[in-house]
């Protein structure tokens, strides 16, 4: 599913207006029944209070603190039970920029990559907190958090290795549209680029 994501709107409906970014980059976690151990992946060791989400249904919204400061957030992918999830790491702000901008406390002109280029910045730019987001159906059209397609094609996408993990790094599970420049870390990403037509 990560590279089937890219391209689509994230959006927030909030009382300061709509704020979405189109996804530019996404990184997959796999769940436990996979054959592949992926000790980086928030459901590695099973189910816990903080997880539950991931083990839900597909399309909800999995979010979670980091450093005590910052979230990031995660889309089930997988049937009930199983457990897979990708991390939204990028966006290319597209609507509300400007509130955008200011929810990360740059000025209302910032340029496009300094708004939501890496997780924690894609979700204090659109106001994501694990207490109000956490579990929302991303699918359903009543949910002020949703995912949406509006036939934005992607034909490209560039394959490479985790970043800001320290377990299961090597696997080639981040992609992103290539040559981006809202895309996080390095802007020369070094990863094969496969066709998606």
């Amino acid at each position: 599913m990560a590279p089937l994501l890219l391209g689509k709107l994230l959006v927030h409906r909030t009382p300061a207006g709509i704020l979405a970014g189109r996804i530019v980059e996404a990184e997959a976690y796999l769940g436990p029944h996979h054959p592949t151990p992926d000790p980086a992946a928030h459901s590695h060791r099973g189910p816990t209070p903080r997880n539950e989400v991931l083990f839900g249904p597909p399309g909800h919204a999995y979010v979670y603190s980091i450093y005590g400061r910052y979230f990031c957030m995660n889309v089930n992918c997988e049937p009930e039970g199983m457990a897979g999830g990708v991390l939204f790491r990028a966006l290319d702000p597209v609507a509300g920029i400007p509130q955008m901008a200011r929810n990360r406390g740059l000025s209302a002109n910032a340029p496009h990559p300094a708004i939501a280029s890496g997780p924690g910045r894609l979700c204090e730019a659109l106001g994501l907190t694990r207490a109000r987001h956490n579990g929302l159906d991303l699918l359903d059209p009543a949910s002020p958090l949703q995912l949406r397609d509006d036939g934005f094609s992607v034909s490209e996408v560039c394959v490479t290795e985790r970043i800001g993990i320290r377990q299961a790094a090597d696997l080639p599970l981040r992609f992103a549209l290539p040559g981006h420049g809202c895309v996080s870390g390095r802007k020369s990403l070094t990863g094969n680029c496969v066709s998606l037509v």
